[in-house]
């Protein structure tokens, strides 16, 4: 690829991010709309800005690249990313609205009436994210690298420094625009040249993809690890995703439990339609670009068929513009992950010491420090395998309390620290484990994928713990639940 063609859409993505942002500056004064944009973000607006952050690097260019690795098995990705807006629509959407709180930590707190509680949960949302943010700073460096090769490092530093430029400039209110218009952005560059892919495809003669037969059959492995990898793997995307600070997070921009529902359905057709599109490169990637497996890059798959199918100046353009979707993709999730673990530190710098703006705008610098500093020194590994990782760990741990927050009312500040701790210490070490040792065997399968295990020691610790310390139940429970699941329409006493 031309590197100057990439070097001017990077440059432009970043350009437009920046000016964007400082739209939203002008917009923002209070509190309120540095954490939640002052709640007054319509559904379309919203959706659009879910999409934007959502679509991170592993669904940019790490779908296309499973896919052209593994085959069909691999769908279940971005079926599961999909389907958990599903989930989060019926079970979460509305009543965490309704609960008037700006964070995950402030959900716990409001509804256990517990400190620990909250302490725990900060603890896990800088988990999540920091886990979540190394994938897309290795991913933006990598993708720098393949279109001007610049050293990886180039990339993972640029895209670092705008997240929090923006961040600290307007908070929500900046980014919420940010990623709306990156959303559209990133579905124009992967949709556009998959035209010109297709029609180069029909018109050269070229069979159709050649593989082994299981490349195109789900539960290729059914005998063996294969069919545990699926299972938990759609048990870590599904429930994931209403466990995700930086969507949950979204869903408190709302003016109400009713927008947040309808916000939901338009997200779920936004990214049915998003999703289609790596699959089709996945597959042209056994055409064109089979010799990508065989040097580790199969992640590039995006960014390197137009030059291989179409080549000439059009290549080269069409390959700008899936360079410029992918450098969105990396800003956009980026920014969303660094707000929703600001906002939570934030709270914590902010009492009784500096001003609640200014506590938001240093966390925001200090908290990509530590996901910097990993992505620069670890060894990369597939950017959809890593994010798998922060589903499972929010799986393991957000999922049950708010699920079980939500409609149990005999969950204790015990059982939900009880849960938090052993369902993200499961998750967490499986992760530590993989990164660090990659194992072999089962013990190796069980480490690289713990959703389906990790999941129910959560629920299982939240439900247990709670049953022996029935006494804990806060007093004020009847009160919240009200204030959760009765419609903003109706008129009843929502205090608590």
């Amino acid at each position: 690829m031309n590197s100057t063609y990439g070097i001017v859409a990077v440059a432009l993505v970043a350009v437009a991010t920046l000016g964007i942002g400082a739209f939203g500056l002008r917009m923002s004064r209070t509190t309120s709309d540095f954490y939640v944009a002052s709640r007054s973000v319509s559904p379309v607006w919203n959706s659009s800005a879910i999409g934007g952050e959502y679509l991170s690097a592993a669904s940019f260019l790490g779908v296309a690249g499973l896919v052209l690795t593994h085959g069909a098995d691999m769908l279940w990705y971005p079926i599961g990313w999909t389907t958990g807006y599903l989930l989060l629509l019926v079970f979460v959407a509305a009543p965490l609205r309704r609960s008037g709180a700006y964070t995950i930590p402030d959900f716990a707190q409001v509804r256990l009436q517990s400190m620990g509680v909250r302490t725990v949960a900060s603890a896990l949302v800088v988990a999540v994210g920091w886990l979540y943010l190394m994938p897309q700073f290795q991913g933006a460096g990598l993708t720098l690298r393949t279109v001007t090769g610049a050293p990886n490092w180039v990339g993972t530093v640029v895209v670092a420094v705008i997240v929090v430029v923006n961040v600290v400039s307007g908070g929500m209110r900046s980014i919420t625009f940010v990623q709306a218009f990156q959303y559209w952005l990133k579905l124009t560059a992967l949709l556009i040249p998959v035209f010109f892919l297709l029609h180069a495809w029909r018109g050269d003669g070229r069979p159709s993809p050649v593989a082994p037969e299981e490349w195109f059959q789900p539960f290729s492995q059914a005998d063996g690890p294969g069919l545990y990898l699926t299972y938990s793997v759609m048990i870590a995307t599904f429930l994931g995703t209403m466990g995700l600070p930086h969507v949950v997070v979204r869903f408190y921009t709302n003016p109400d439990g009713h927008a947040a529902r309808r916000t939901t359905l338009i997200v779920l057709a936004l990214l049915g339609t998003f999703y289609l599109l790596p699959t089709i490169y996945g597959v042209l990637g056994r055409i064109y670009a089979r010799d990508l497996l065989d040097s580790g890059r199969a992640d590039t798959v995006v960014l390197e068929l137009p030059s291989r199918v179409i080549g000439g100046s059009t290549g080269e353009l069409l390959a700008a513009l899936l360079t410029a979707g992918a450098f969105a993709a990396f800003l956009s999730t980026s920014s969303g992950l660094t707000m929703s673990v600001a906002g939570v530190v934030g709270q914590g710098l902010a009492r009784g010491r500096i001003s609640t703006i200014t506590a938001l705008r240093v966390a925001a610098a200090g908290c990509v420090v530590v996901p910097l500093l990993l992505a620069l020194s670890a060894e990369r590994i597939a950017v959809a395998s890593s994010v798998t990782f922060a589903f499972a760990l929010a799986a393991s741990t957000f999922c049950p309390l708010l699920v079980l927050g939500i409609w149990w009312r005999g969950l204790t500040a015990r059982g939900a620290i009880s849960g938090l701790i052993g369902g993200g210490l499961s998750a967490g070490v499986a992760a530590i484990i993989t990164i660090g040792a990659r194992p072999d065997g089962w013990f190796g399968v069980l480490m690289s994928q713990p959703a389906a295990w990790s999941v129910p020691i959560g629920f299982a610790l939240m439900v247990g713990v709670s049953l022996a310390t029935r006494s804990d139940v806060p007093a004020n429970v009847s009160r919240t639940m009200v204030r959760l699941h009765t419609p903003e329409r109706l008129d009843v006493d929502r205090r608590f």
